[in-house]
C-alpha cells in the first residue's frame, strides 16, 4: 500500500503558533503516522462529515482523507475545548 501525502490548510499554521513547541512536535509526529495508516483505531469519524478526529494529549487533529488522490488534508489543530469552534 502506497503512503498518503499530507497537506495542511493555511489556518493550521496559525493554530500551531498557539501551542507549546513540545506539544507541537508530538502533534506533528502523530500526523506523520497518518501517512501510513490514515484510519488508526484511535481516530474517530465525525458524524455528518467526511472528517476524522485524532487525539494527541489535550489536543485534537481534524483531518480529511481523499482516498482517490492518496492525500490527507489537516483541517484544524487545537486544544480539545477549542477545536470545534
Amino acid at each position: 500500500m502506497a503512503g498518503y501525502s499530507i497537506v495542511f490548510k493555511k489556518i493550521v499554521w496559525k493554530d500551531f503558533k498557539k501551542i507549546p513547541k513540545r506539544d507541537t512536535e508530538r502533534i506533528l509526529a502523530a500526523i506523520r503516522t497518518l501517512a501510513q495508516n490514515p484510519r488508526p483505531p484511535q481516530a474517530k469519524k465525525l458524524s455528518g462529515q467526511e472528517r476524522y478526529r485524532l487525539r494527541q494529549g489535550n489536543y485534537r487533529i481534524l483531518y480529511e482523507i481523499k482516498d482517490e488522490k492518496l492525500v490527507i488534508c489537516v483541517v484544524k489543530v487545537g486544544h480539545r475545548r477549542d477545536v470545534y469552534r
